[in-house]
């Protein structure tokens, strides 16, 4: 008997067994030898395709993958938003509310090159706060008339710059926010202003609403929604807000969560319009209001 080979393991697959030449015992396919000069006929194992998987989960700490899918949620959103901002769009169609006349889009001096542009920009809103637009756009007009820019600025003294733009509201407070702001431009942006939110709110006098607004008209960048005091008076009186909201920074917050981007850059000046005109903080004009009915604030007004 040939023992030349040695039955190593039995298999207990029903596959037809091979015999080897010059041997009587029985190999499994595993087992046996290819005859030398011919291809073996045994099977061939090929690597496996591994599969790319794409799996959606919920990104957490601002970390991106691009080859994961964001998980979408279905997110909050009130009733009637729709219904509601397109009656208001009806209601601002005429654009004759001062903030279509005189906001901050209206009060730069567009012949001058686009750094100074900027800057009469930022300024146009620092000064708009607590101060109403024709306040704003009237101190706007003496400033550009004495030559509006960085330069001009620093070399007007305080007494000067407060007779400028004296009414606005809390003008001995501006006059230094500007001085130290504008200070700020010359020295680390070369005369403009810088292009992020973040480099904005750090200089003195500018708040989130102005930042964003900045970013909106002078760099055409949408960065958030501007929420001032008619935006927030606004959004809580139609419930836009998942909960009462107490300040403008908590209603922007709200608003972004639900309200799509696509929209953000147009809410600001639609509803100032809107609170200028009709939704007044005091004593709204609810009678004219096409949202009347779909408001939850008009039945307790």
């Amino acid at each position: 008997m040939n023992t030349g080979i040695r039955m190593l393991t039995r298999s207990r697959s029903r596959a037809p067994r091979i015999t080897a030449e010059g041997c009587g015992e029985e190999l499994t396919p595993r087992e046996a030898p290819a005859a030398e000069g011919r291809k073996s006929h045994l099977p061939v194992k090929h690597p496996r395709q591994t599969r790319k998987l794409r799996v959606a989960y919920e990104v957490s700490g601002g970390e991106k993958d691009e080859d994961t899918e964001p998980l979408k949620v279905p997110t909050w959103e009130p009733q009637n938003w729709q219904q509601q901002l397109a009656n208001i769009r009806i209601m601002r169609s005429k654009k004759d509310a001062p903030v279509d006349q005189l906001g901050a889009e209206h009060c730069y001096d567009a012949s001058a090159p686009p750094k100074v542009q900027r800057y009469q920009i930022l300024l146009s809103l620092m000064l708009s706060s607590q101060t109403k637009d024709q306040v704003t756009a009237g101190a706007m007009q003496r400033l550009r008339a004495r030559g509006l820019t960085v330069e001009n600025i620093l070399q007007t003294d305080d007494d000067m710059l407060g007779r400028l733009i004296y009414p606005v509201g809390f003008w001995r407070n501006k006059v230094k926010f500007i001085k130290q702001t504008t200070a700020i431009l010359q020295q680390r942006y070369e005369g403009d202003i810088p292009a992020s939110v973040a480099e904005l709110v750090a200089l003195p006098g500018v708040g989130p609403k102005m930042a964003h607004l900045a970013m909106a008209v002078a760099w055409g960048t949408v960065s958030g929604i501007a929420v001032d005091t008619h935006v927030h008076r606004i959004a809580n009186r139609l419930r836009w807000t998942k909960k009462v909201t107490k300040t403008p920074e908590a209603t922007r917050t709200a608003l972004e969560e639900w309200l799509p981007r696509g929209l953000w850059n147009e809410i600001n000046g639609l509803l100032v319009g809107f609170g200028q005109q009709i939704c007044l903080p005091v004593h709204p004009q609810c009678q004219a209001c096409l949202n009347q009915a779909l408001c939850p604030a008009a039945q307790n007004l």
